[in-house]
């Protein structure tokens, strides 16, 4: 028998495209998830999922049963904001802090759909680049920081969103192209374009540089494509999120390359006043960004 346990597993593998992810998603062992799957494959008489050298794929009863639990997941997320409009608990505001600004290419979207659902609460973009956005949150000048960082501290909650890998941003024609995997000692020699950040929050140099004793000249630029237009004109080469650099990669404007045999990946999280968040709509704003990264943005692994 379908039930709503069901249609959650389901969505959790969509979502994370891996057993193991999706049964922590859903709070249960990789076992008890496969277990779960098999059992409703047996109901239904017809696998659900396939294996293939893609990873996981739904098959066409799988895509349907899918269809089915992001239709339901729409109407109960309806019908919760409607017992809180009933409660009276709509009502606030939300300063946001973005500690990168590729967030942008993604958040605009998610917004849209949050002032839709929440309609009556004010929500502001903290603006400028801001080098220690927790700052803000300790001087109360923003409600939430979307960023890679979690502030150690009981004070606050951070959230999980997703994982994403950073590639290399590289002018075509250089001569690192011609490498599957770009390694540390690979980039002695070269200009790294970064946003104007402290180098300890600067993942190739925190992550990869720093370790392998490689330092680099070191140029900033505060917008995304301002950074993509100096790899193109080969001033330098830019370590940037897949996804910010999928729409320059997939026009010739600039090439990518991994870094390091398993990639440099990262995580963002929300991270909140402990206090705020148990707001309804601190946690509805939090499951919009993921639903929204993992159907539109190539790559990212929920967390």
């Amino acid at each position: 028998m379908l039930e709503l346990r069901h249609l959650r597993s389901l969505l959790a593998i969509a979502e994370t495209g891996r057993i193991n992810a999706a049964a922590e998603a859903v709070h249960l062992t990789p076992s008890a998830l496969s277990h779960q799957l098999r059992a409703l494959e047996a109901h239904y008489g017809m696998p659900l999922l396939l294996r293939d050298a893609r990873g996981l794929r739904f098959t066409p009863a799988g895509e349907r049963l899918l269809a089915l639990a992001r239709q339901v997941r729409e109407a109960l997320q309806a019908a919760e904001l409607d017992l809180q409009r009933i409660q009276g608990d709509t009502r606030g505001s939300l300063r946001l802090v973005l500690e990168c600004h590729t967030c942008f290419e993604w958040l605009m979207p998610v917004m849209d759909a949050f002032r839709q659902r929440w309609p009556d609460v004010e929500v502001d973009l903290v603006s400028g680049f801001h080098s220690n956005p927790e700052d803000l949150l300790s001087k109360g000048k923003a409600d939430m920081v979307i960023g890679t960082m979690r502030p150690k501290g009981r004070q606050w909650t951070s959230l999980p969103l997703f994982r994403f890998e950073i590639l290399l941003a590289l002018p075509p024609g250089h001569a690192l192209c011609a490498r599957r995997i770009v390694r540390a000692a690979d980039l002695q020699g070269q200009t790294l374009i970064t946003y104007p950040a402290p180098e300890d929050r600067i993942d190739l140099i925190r992550e990869v540089l720093k370790p392998a004793g490689i330092t680099l000249p070191r140029r900033t630029a505060e917008l995304t494509i301002a950074i993509l237009q100096l790899v193109a004109s080969r001033r330098g080469v830019a370590a940037l999120p897949n996804w910010a650099l999928k729409p320059s990669v997939d026009s010739g404007y600039v090439q990518a390359r991994r870094i390091g045999p398993r990639g440099l990946w990262s995580e963002l999280y929300a991270t909140v006043p402990r206090e705020l968040a148990q707001r309804p709509y601190v946690h509805d704003l939090v499951d919009i960004v993921r639903q929204n990264t993992a159907t539109h943005l190539d790559g990212v692994q929920l967390l």
